[in-house]
């Protein structure tokens, strides 16, 4: 074991293994993170140079490509930094930073998504109340709110992790997250703060997921009336839906895994269990509405034949 006093570095050992292809693995990550930045950064300057698109709707889009490069940006230049090291270092701060980041990022993107969810049931389900409900000052609110939140949870994580006295420097990942940070402490007895606080916000963000589910059922179940909603609900919905979808699904895997899976696994599948949520939602989620929904992409291709006449 280490001495207390001296963990002051993390090793991120989970890279380990990919040392012999790093050059191939350097460049793939450093163009897919370019792809990240590119699509993002397009669809938020689309959304917010276009006044047609200052609409409830675009603006939380525009919030979640926001925390796709907040989230992207706590991890890729660091990745990318190791692969060109020989030395996988992070400082204690650093390293707490990070999983300050990418848990906040994963938060901000549910609660994002349950705003989008409360936002389709207004426009679908009660239309004329609509713009007096999803007013821009409760917009603000619910924006303000789905970033908020997140924040405040993990800075009391982070503060109590920091906390501890750890007797562990390696990390068998290519990333800090917390658990992994807290599994280091010395002894159990002082992790107990964190379990609470993380089953906590387990609840929070399941209640989360239990409101989205709510909205669908309405939103299928009126849906169902009418010709007219159902068109609404394939343009709109389905891009949130399938959003959603992806972004549960590695969310609950890698959940699943870092608490109950098997260790024996190859290191490089356990690294990509680890990042798929920096891997997929970034990337399909300007793609998916960029090409559903209407305005969107109608603006694209106007920007596009605007550009080659």
């Amino acid at each position: 074991m280490d001495n207390v006093s001296t963990v002051r570095l993390f090793f991120l050992t989970g890279i380990n293994e990919t040392m012999d292809y790093r050059i191939a693995i350097f460049s793939f990550t450093l163009l897919y993170y370019c792809v990240i930045l590119f699509f993002n950064i397009a669809l938020i300057l689309i959304i917010v140079l276009d006044e047609n698109l200052h609409e409830p709707m675009y603006i939380l889009l525009c919030s979640v490509c926001m925390n796709a490069l907040y989230g992207t940006t706590g991890f890729y230049p660091k990745f990318l930094l190791d692969l060109l090291s020989f030395s996988q270092e992070i400082s204690y701060e650093g390293c707490l930073i990070q999983a300050f980041v990418m848990y906040s990022f994963a938060c901000c993107e549910l609660s994002i998504l349950a705003v989008m969810a409360y936002d389709r049931y207004l426009a679908i389900c009660h239309p004329l109340h609509y713009h007096s409900s999803m007013s821009k000052r409760r917009l603000s609110q619910l924006v303000s709110f789905s970033w908020l939140t997140p924040f405040c949870i993990f800075s009391i994580s982070i503060l109590l992790t920091s906390r501890l006295e750890m007797c562990g420097s390696k990390i068998k990942r290519i990333l800090c997250v917390n658990w992994i940070i807290v599994q280091l402490a010395c002894s159990d007895s002082e992790t107990i703060s964190n379990n609470i606080v993380s089953y906590a916000t387990i609840l929070i963000y399941v209640s989360h997921g239990f409101f989205i589910f709510w909205t669908y059922m309405h939103l299928i179940k009126t849906c169902a009336r009418s010709k007219d909603d159902r068109v609404k609900f394939m343009q709109t919905c389905v891009p949130h839906l399938i959003s959603l979808i992806t972004f549960l699904v590695v969310i609950v895997f890698d959940l699943m895994y870092m608490r109950f899976g098997s260790k024996d696994l190859p290191q490089s599948l356990q690294n990509f269990i680890a990042i798929e949520f920096l891997l997929f939602p970034p990337v399909m989620n300007p793609l998916i509405y960029g090409f559903k929904l209407t305005k969107i992409r109608n603006r694209i291709l106007s920007l596009f034949f605007v550009g080659r006449q």
